[in-house]
């Protein structure tokens, strides 16, 4: 497996963290639906990234296009749910743009999926 599969689960693990911890959070600290929604993205794309981690291992042509879409997703979320975060703590933004960008991220990188499972089910046919 290459170096930076392992490099995903490390981020999808720290990411799963974050999101029980902020579950945690917002059931007992911070009622915020900021919260809650930050907690629920940073959770289900903390699996996908373990998902495509093991997809990747079999991947093999297209293993670097899943880990592209890997560090995009991971990426997005921490910057979507991080920014929803700091505005139910700090009352601010992490910086401006960041939850746009990242469910920009978000988005692109499922639109990327997408395309990969396309693409290998017409090269399946063959």
């Amino acid at each position: 497996m290459l170096r930076s599969t392992y490099i995903v689960i490390l981020l999808a693990a720290l990411e799963g963290a974050a999101g029980v911890v902020l579950s945690a959070a917002a059931a007992h600290v911070e009622a915020s639906p900021l919260l809650d929604t930050a907690s629920r993205f940073l959770l289900i794309h903390a699996a996908a990234g373990l998902a495509l981690a093991a997809v990747t291992a079999t991947a093999g042509a297209f293993s670097r296009w899943l880990l592209g879409a890997s560090f995009a997703m991971l990426a997005g979320a921490a910057l979507f749910s991080g920014d929803l975060a700091v505005r139910a703590f700090a009352g601010t933004r992490l910086f401006p743009y960041a939850a746009p960008i990242g469910g920009s991220l978000l988005i692109a990188s499922w639109a990327a999926l997408a395309v990969f499972a396309l693409v290998a089910a017409i090269r399946a046919d063959r």
